[in-house]
């Protein structure tokens, strides 16, 4: 449950301030075919992008890096190696990725190991996108960030990875295209 000035998002649900109404479901403007309900939880669950904690993510950039999008991953994620291996395809952009272990202990031992690197991000692509191993005997360093991101995670009601986060503070859970992602940054002015 989460309270808001004017409400309380319950689960899939809804209630007023006053919690005398409740909307259980979705609810659609049938003239514009808009899921209403799906438009407020988006706005309501939206990041301001400069509140993300980026001392605690692998900045890559590529090309200008004009654009920006923070990504929560878990290393054993099959739909965030998905993503990966479609994001090269994506130039002029900041990547902050904030290493997200949910998915069991093997999970947090690759993501300390990722953390640990010399070259977090160099190491991040390799395992991610060719599937190089990772030396889970190197993780010799402080990984309290990953413990950051987790908690962040919580507070924020971060689910599932990937978990995108794009600079105007739209939030998309799972992985989506390439293309898609280029049609939301563009959107962003």
């Amino acid at each position: 449950m989460k309270v808001y000035d004017n409400g309380v998002l319950v689960g899939q649900g809804y209630a007023d301030a006053s919690g005398n109404y409740l909307v259980q479901g979705s609810m659609i403007d049938t003239r514009t075919k808009r899921n209403l309900t799906e438009e407020r939880s988006d706005k309501l669950n939206a990041i301001a992008f400069g509140s993300l904690p980026i001392k605690d993510a692998i900045t890559i950039v590529r090309g200008n890096g004009q654009r920006k999008l923070a990504v929560f991953e878990d290393p054993n994620c099959g739909y965030c190696k998905r993503f990966e291996r479609d994001m090269v395809n994506v130039n002029d952009i900041t990547l902050h990725i904030f290493l997200y272990p949910i998915l069991g202990p093997d999970s947090t031992l690759k993501s300390k190991a990722i953390w640990c690197a010399k070259d977090r991000g160099q190491t991040f692509e390799d395992w991610m996108i060719n599937e190089v191993p990772l030396d889970t005997k190197a993780t010799n360093c402080d990984t309290t960030a990953l413990d950051r991101n987790i908690e962040f995670g919580k507070k924020h009601r971060i689910s599932g990875t990937p978990a995108l986060f794009f600079a105007d503070g739209t939030r998309v859970p799972g992985a989506i295209s390439a293309a898609e992602v280029e049609k939301r940054l563009a959107a962003i002015k």
